[in-house]
């Protein structure tokens, strides 16, 4: 069929019909300019919607400029908005056309109205040009002292534009002394929350050059400042209350006192409807309470209500971002959140991300009174249609067996997943079989019963066969069909891909540096080394004794709780902590920002909180560095540490306690190579994920090759790192050791 003629096509309102649309445009424009007769506006704004949506599908209307700048003389809101829009789109790439908007956008700021005073101000500072700003200083001063708030905000985000085309006019013009005094006296909160954005903007930037300017910008954490802010949070906007509650974050409280009258002050904020208001509440009562461990727990506590009720309102992406924050909180004190694990089951209709972030949650809290109900409901999405969630709930069940929580149900369980008869399920609940039998051999009877009934065919995945063939070989002798099935497995073995290398079944002391456990993923090469390559690890069984890294039992404790409005220190129970009192005394929480407070009381991570422990002293601090220089460009290939790591013994094997704020900066291995390299401490290897880390350092004194090789296994739920230290110099291990110990106990603190 012939296409229509071009005379029958209908044109298109947004787009021009042919080349002399613009033109037509201009003429239009030019007819309208000086006309009063009625119903002009409204011609005005059929033509002025026609040159925006042109400008806004990429058509060049610049032609139109000035016409568009005549027409603009009217009261009619509409048309001065549409018309501010287009000036401001053209004026940013074409200088010479701002020039014609100066005279027009002047005469504007001084109209009758104020909402088109403060939309010509507007305009006026956002053409951002700089042989203009000259003409911006009166407006802005006007602006500034105008009796509508409304053109007062704009004045204040104009002088924030002012300094960023030209610094040296807004300091010149006293702007950001103006702003200080609006900010403390005005009676628009809107106008003090613009206020205290710019001037945070222009005294950060200024700091560096003036010292007046870093005054200033200290001064802004001065307590008549940020308690006024306080006094009046309940006034400022949603936004604005985030802005006032990061600044009250910042401030130095004088005593203990002063901490609980904030904390009183603001804690009707959790109840807030506002999720980023009530999670900037959380992060400051934290951030207050970080050296007071039995405040803490009542912090604790107190947002996990908010928090939880966060979760289960909004959008799936601030649930995402409320979960992100509660995963945090649970890896850190699992048993607050315990009994409200059905607040972490994941609906049908979540988006997948979401899911998977609740099923790690469920797995941190389960514990011995609630795996029953957990690992029944993590059964339940081993048949969701999202192959990936499917895998990850199979996996959470196989880590709560693996914490010795309730074997014998979920040992029932994951025999039932080997006859689902689905590729994915029995691939993840073999690999899963394989680690429990490794860790309680008792149970391989009523297992290998069930492995012995499955198909090799139906085993398609490395992983599952590998832990097929470790359960033949272990269990052989409980399997009559054992050679038959492993000659299924041996049929394309030429195909297999090898992942594990021959000096992994050497025996334990002769085996290389990078031993890392099947949960580590991929094994990244240190970028000075390396070049930042990134190799697959080298795999071995997940529950190896010899190769796992420890985690630390949880703790199971529990004190007293208040979840009134007002926060003190409770009374302690030191009969509730007699067994962890030793290995908590450890840890100190200290906030070495906070004169004045000293330490309350020792604890591990996993008993962040305090709940319930005796004052304990606080433990000598950390050495200082010794007279040990490191070469800050050390350089050695992974071979050669390797081959060192295998024929140098051990000079020094010691456990370190690492502080609450670098556990809290641990959420990636990056974060610490980072700073261990600022020590000229070099990674060379790194791998796993919270709370299992493994690090390889290598260092190299200044004066001479003698190189110090280090093994680093921290736990972020016990707090601790297991050193061991190997060294061409052995009778330098000491002092690097030292050395090692106040870089690592620096990490995370400010």
């Amino acid at each position: 069929m012939a296409p229509p003629a071009q005379s029958q096509r209908s044109s298109s309102p947004s787009q021009p019909s042919g080349k002399g649309e613009v033109s037509d445009l201009k003429s239009q424009l030019r007819q309208l300019a000086g006309s009063r007769a009625p119903g002009v506006d409204d011609s005005k704004r059929d033509l002025f919607k026609k040159v925006i949506s042109y400008m806004t599908i990429g058509i060049d209307v610049s032609a139109v400029f000035g016409e568009m700048v005549m027409c603009s003389a009217t009261s009619d809101i509409v048309l001065k908005k549409m018309c501010y829009l287009y000036v401001g789109n053209y004026a940013k790439v074409n200088p010479d056309l701002a020039l014609l908007t100066i005279n027009f956008l002047q005469r504007d700021c001084k109209d009758a109205d104020p909402m088109i005073r403060g939309l010509a101000l507007r305009s006026l500072c956002s053409l951002r040009v700089a042989n203009l700003v000259e003409y911006l200083v009166g407006p802005l001063g006007s602006g500034l002292k105008d009796n509508s708030s409304y053109v007062r905000i704009v004045a204040v985000m104009g002088v924030l534009k002012l300094y960023h085309i030209s610094a040296s006019t807004c300091v010149d013009a006293e702007f950001p002394q103006t702003l200080k005094q609006l900010m403390l006296s005005d009676s628009d909160t809107q106008v003090v929350a613009n206020c205290l954005t710019a001037l945070q903007e222009i005294w950060s930037a200024e700091a560096s050059t003036s010292e007046e300017a870093s005054r200033e910008r200290e001064a802004l954490l001065s307590k008549p400042v940020v308690y006024n802010f306080l006094n009046r949070i309940r006034e400022f906007s949603e936004w604005a209350q985030c802005l006032v509650l990061d600044l009250a974050a910042k401030y130095v409280p004088s005593d203990n006192n002063e901490i609980f009258d904030i904390m009183n002050l603001l804690e009707d904020r959790l109840q807030h409807a506002n999720g980023a208001v009530v999670l900037a509440t959380i992060k400051l009562f934290l951030q207050l309470t970080l050296s007071m461990a039995d405040v803490h727990q009542q912090v604790y506590e107190r947002i996990k209500a908010p928090l939880l009720t966060l979760v289960s309102s909004g959008s799936p992406e601030q649930s995402y971002a409320v979960l992100s924050h509660l995963h945090l909180l649970v890896m850190r004190a699992p048993y607050i959140f315990s009994s409200d694990y059905k607040h972490f089951y994941c609906q049908y209709n979540e988006p997948s991300y979401v899911k998977k972030l609740k099923l790690e949650m469920l797995t941190a809290v389960a514990n011995e009174s609630n795996t029953y109900e957990i690992v029944t409901e993590l059964c339940e999405y081993a048949a969701n249609v999202d192959i990936p969630i499917a895998r990850e709930s199979i996996r959470a069940v196989g880590k709560i067996a693996l914490q010795q929580y309730d074997v014998n149900a979920i040992v029932d369980r994951l025999l039932q997943f080997l006859e689902m008869e689905k590729d994915y399920v029995t691939a993840e609940a073999l690999v899963l079989v394989k680690d429990l039998l490794r860790k309680y051999p008792q149970w391989s009877q009523d297992c290998i019963a069930v492995v012995g009934n499955i198909s090799s065919k139906n085993v398609q995945e490395p992983k599952a066969k590998a832990a097929l063939i470790w359960m033949l070989g272990e269990y052989s002798q409980e399997m009559n069909d054992a050679p038959y099935i492993l000659e299924g497995l041996i049929e394309n073995w030429d195909e297999e891909h090898s992942a594990e290398p021959s000096y992994m079944f050497t025996d334990k002391e002769h085996r290389g540096p990078f031993e890392f456990s099947d949960e580590l993923g991929n094994l990244s090469i240190g970028a000075e080394s390396a070049a930042g390559t990134v190799v697959p690890a080298h795999r071995v069984e997940a529950n190896d004794k010899d190769l796992l890294l420890s985690t630390s039992e949880k703790e199971e404790i529990r004190g007293p709780s208040n979840n009134g409005a007002a926060y003190s220190a409770p009374s302690y129970d030191g009969s509730a902590v007699s067994a962890a009192s030793q290995a908590l005394s450890e840890l100190t929480i200290l906030n070495p920002s906070v004169p004045g407070l000293a330490p309350q009381s020792s604890l591990a991570i996993d008993d962040l909180l305090g709940l319930g422990l005796p004052e304990i002293p606080s433990p000598a601090p950390a050495p200082s560095p010794p007279l040990l220089k490191l070469n800050s460009k050390a350089v050695l290939d992974p071979g050669t540490f390797q081959q060192k790591w295998r024929q140098l013994p051990i000079s020094l094997s010691q456990e370190y306690s690492i502080s609450p704020q670098g556990i809290a900066a641990l959420t990636t291995s990056e974060a610490l190579l980072r700073h261990m390299q600022g020590h000229s401490i070099h990674c060379i290897a790194s791998g796993g994920q919270s709370p299992n880390f493994k690090f390889f350092f290598f260092a190299q004194k200044v004066e001479e090759l003698s190189t110090f090789l280090v093994e680093c296994i921290i736990n972020t739920s016990s707090a601790k790192a297991q050193i061991k230290i190997k060294a061409d110099d052995q009778s330098a291990s000491q002092a690097f050791s030292a050395l090692f110990q106040s870089a690592l106990s620096k990490f995370g603190v400010p």
